[in-house]
């Protein structure tokens, strides 16, 4: 199985501690991270935590972009690059001690449809019957959804299996492309189905409503509560392993990364629901968008197992 993830609008994510915010005032905060991210960046870089190769389509702002590959090539990323005029935009995290974090997000570069053309030239002769390829994160501005999905339609008249996790796409958008995979949370959930989700029985019936119209495998992230599974083999449970979070940037995109790491071995529907959920609940155990880390995974995976 080959993998691209596609960025199509990354970000710096500049991660900072406050201990007492105080709003309409001055506050002296610690950085604590300046990474290169991205949710299809995010994705590529817990594939490489989990040993399986891939490819991160990514574009970037001329003004800044260089910055933004040094910090991929640390990472060990294989990246294949799209250079606008502009700035890569940046987004700043606030943490604050016992509350929930503050994200502010800067606007980038604006593209244009010629964007989506650059980039199915360069997945020229890489896409197949063999390939995933993940359409992850928000259109850049000037970018609108009728391009986008013309793009990934291409894809899938080569085989390409496309996952989507893109608030960019309303429903009926996701329900025109079919993809192979889409993983809504607790808040996009809502939005999508006619049933109230407030549990993962709630969940499930609704993973197995989106699973009949909308894609081929479904899976709704509930935080702490779990998450559930719908696809041909059936609709399937998981409860989420007990952590305490560090941080929850970038959890849903190493779902994403574990789904297709564990479809890749062939594992089982049960079990790639668990080792999905693994691998985002070893995302929160981790600082800012670094991935997680195999043997936390494992452990994680050893918990459930034993439920």
């Amino acid at each position: 199985m080959k993998i691209i993830t596609l960025t199509l609008n990354p970000a710096f994510d500049l991660h900072c501690f406050v201990k007492k915010f105080e709003p309409y005032h001055e506050n002296l905060a610690d950085i604590s991270s300046l990474e290169a991210g991205g949710k299809g960046v995010n994705i590529s870089r817990a594939l490489i935590s989990l040993g399986v190769e891939n490819k991160a389509l990514v574009v970037l702002g001329k003004e800044n972009g260089d910055a933004f590959r040094q910090a991929l090539a640390k990472d060990g990323t294989d990246g294949i690059f799209i250079e606008l005029e502009g700035r890569t935009r940046e987004n700043i995290t606030l943490h604050t001690e016992n509350s929930p974090e503050t994200r502010i997000s800067f606007r980038g570069f604006s593209a244009d449809a010629s964007l989506l053309h650059r980039v199915e030239a360069s997945l020229s002769g890489k896409v197949d019957s063999d390939t995933v390829v993940t359409f992850t994160g928000s259109l850049p501005d000037g970018v609108n959804v009728e391009d986008a999905k013309n793009m990934l339609k291409g894809l899938k008249t080569k085989g390409a299996k496309i996952v989507i996790d893109s608030r960019s796409f309303k429903l009926d958008d996701i329900k025109e492309l079919y993809p192979w995979l889409i993983k809504p949370n607790e808040e996009e959930i809502q939005m999508y189905s006619r049933v109230k989700v407030t549990d993962l029985e709630s969940a499930a019936i609704a993973a197995a409503e989106l699973q009949k119209s909308c894609a081929e495998n479904v899976i709704i992230s509930l935080g702490d509560k779990g998450a559930v599974l719908a696809c041909k083999e059936g609709s399937f449970t998981s409860t989420a392993p007990k952590i305490k979070a560090l941080s929850t940037v970038g959890a849903g995109d190493s779902m994403i990364a574990g789904f297709i790491a564990a479809t890749q071995a062939h594992r089982p529907a049960p079990d790639t629901l668990k080792f999905a959920v693994s691998c985002g609940s070893a995302a929160c155990l981790t600082e800012g968008t670094t991935p997680p880390q195999k043997a936390t995974i494992t452990a994680l995976m050893h918990q459930l197992e034993s439920e």
